[in-house]
């Protein structure tokens, strides 16, 4: 049996779930909830929003970890209908948005959108 294993292009696509959703630079209070995004894309994508709003990205993730289902007029507010269910909007900057879902009894929040304004909203 030899000791060079073939590369599987499969499993080296695969995304492990629940990724640690990375925390801005500036975040240095206690956190409540876990925030962690749906994959490893979601995670870059919000890193890329933190590089373009970093005080508005900082904002979200601090609500994220204190207070995620706390509705905020027309900042924060769970989306309607079956296909949202359970889901949670937050407008970031008029134009880029996060969508995710809050776990009250494991205090996580799965973070499965960051970025622009998507129209319809991403499901899970």
């Amino acid at each position: 049996m030899s000791d060079n294993q073939e590369e599987n292009p499969i499993v080296e696509n695969v995304e492990p779930p629940n990724v640690k959703l990375t925390a801005p630079t500036l975040f240095e209070m206690e956190s409540t909830w876990l925030v962690v995004a749906k994959n490893r894309r979601v995670n870059r994508d919000w890193e890329a929003l933190m590089q373009r709003h970093p005080e508005n990205s900082l904002r979200c993730y601090e609500d994220l970890c204190t207070a995620p289902t706390t509705r905020q007029s027309g900042r924060v507010f769970p989306l309607k209908g079956k296909l949202y269910k359970g889901a949670w909007e937050y407008e970031v900057t008029k134009g880029d948005r996060v969508f995710y879902v809050p776990d009250a009894q494991q205090l996580k929040v799965i973070v499965y959108y960051a970025g622009k304004h998507p129209s319809p909203a991403p499901t899970l």
